[in-house]
């Protein structure tokens, strides 16, 4: 089959946030793949630029102008060379002049067109015969920060995750158990709470962080008990959205916290609920604070995001100083699959666990399980209700159908 690409179209499309964001075609002399960018509300300062200057009015030109001539004639099949040819049409190294919604957008198009043409799932075709992990799926249960519009908790995201799920199926309904069962605690803790929900499904209460977290503990051990897995719990602090460059600010619980009081907050809060899984927990350039934290909790996940952004010579930095147990994974902040994998390349090197990470404004493809299962990740962060998350969690339950008895479940 002949998979090189012959004619690409972009246009814009929305998120399920309802921003506008970028979505592209790819079609080869056999084959047709597309795929659309995320956009992320909590961006890292360290990220690839989204857009260009001027917009997506902007990305769709430099698209026309830019892209589409240079990679016709590419073969989508070789995935490096269809993401060098786009730092190489771009030239700032952020992806300031096409956009990185237009590069990681035509990045994942031209795998799936390459991954149909030939006639193999997208997972196999970036990973191999060895991609036969499903990942852990962590859900957003009960949100706050700017996800919820500062209306909830002062922290981001209180997680949940399956630890021992016998499949992917079971995982799925773990988490989704928890989510419905801690609505039945969230009215008794704020009675005037109407169900609202977030940009990633999770409930929106006005509540403090520690009751966010009592509710899911004991919602989790009731679900637990039900169906026989143990389900563990976490916290996405977003701390860069909280640090006013001195000081972390708590609005809504009414203090302020410097450095090392939010290094003994994150770590009470740690021992005080045995959370498995804690993701920046400090400023996006604090390594230090992150190095501390590790060396006092090994056995936990000490998830990197801001501070790594997907970018690989900031994760060899942090490998470099024992900053963290994990990176999370988000391809459409740096970029391109290959940098992405890079990345993964480069958190293996110093043991890290891998997160891969869906964003607030998501989109409906499911393109994001295939790139967890592909780059061997233990732990999928994808939400849990809503249809761009739950498109994600369908696709690994088929995928965990395709695998078969050749398929397992990761482990932490």
């Amino acid at each position: 089959m002949d998979t090189t690409i012959e004619e690409l179209l972009a246009r814009r499309i929305l998120t399920g946030r309802g921003d506008q964001t970028i979505e592209v075609e790819v079609y080869t002399a056999d084959g047709f793949g597309k795929a659309a960018a995320p956009a992320g509300a909590s961006k890292g300062k360290h990220e690839v630029a989204f857009l260009p200057e001027g917009g997506i009015d902007a990305a769709l030109s430099a698209f026309e102008r830019l892209v589409s001539p240079e990679l016709a004639g590419v073969d989508a099949a070789e995935q490096y060379a269809v993401d060098g040819k786009l730092e190489e049409v771009d030239g700032t190294g952020r992806f300031e002049r096409i956009g990185g919604a237009v590069a990681i957008a035509v990045s994942m198009a031209a795998a799936r067109a390459a991954a149909n043409t030939l006639g193999i799932p997208l997972f196999r075709h970036l990973g191999g015969a060895p991609a036969r992990t499903l990942p852990l799926p962590l859900g957003n249960a009960i949100g706050g920060g700017k996800h919820s519009r500062g209306l909830g908790p002062d922290l981001q995201e209180f997680l949940v995750i399956p630890l021992n799920p016998p499949d992917i199926a079971t995982a799925v309904l773990a988490n989704l158990e928890v989510h419905k069962r801690a609505l039945k605690y969230i009215v008794k803790a704020d009675p005037h709470f109407t169900g609202g929900k977030n940009d990633e499904g999770a409930w929106t209460p006005r509540i403090s962080a520690e009751t966010a977290l009592k509710i899911l503990k004991e919602s989790a051990a009731e679900v637990s008990k039900e169906i026989g897995v143990e389900i563990g719990l976490g916290v996405d602090a977003a701390a860069s959205s909280l640090w006013n460059g001195s000081k972390y600010v708590y609005q809504n619980e009414g203090k302020e916290r410097g450095p090392r009081e939010q290094l003994e907050y994150m770590a009470r809060l740690l021992d005080e609920f045995g959370l498995v899984y804690l993701e920046d927990p400090f400023h996006e350039d604090d390594f230090q604070s992150f190095a501390e934290l590790t060396s006092r909790f090994k056995d936990r996940l000490i998830v990197g995001d801001d501070l790594y952004v997907t970018n690989a010579a900031r994760i060899e930095r942090g490998g470099r100083e024992g900053a963290t147990t994990a990176a999370l994974i988000k391809p459409d902040q740096t970029g391109t699959l290959t940098r992405a994998h890079e990345a993964v390349k480069t958190a293996r090197r110093y043991g890290m666990r891998i997160v891969v990470s869906h964003r607030s404004g998501d989109t409906e493809y499911d393109t994001l399980a295939h790139i967890a299962v592909a780059f061997g990740a233990e732990v999928i962060k994808t939400g849990i209700v809503g249809g761009e998350r739950t498109a994600k969690l369908n696709e690994l339950i088929r995928i965990g159908d395709y695998l078969g008895k050749w398929g397992r479940i990761s482990s932490l």
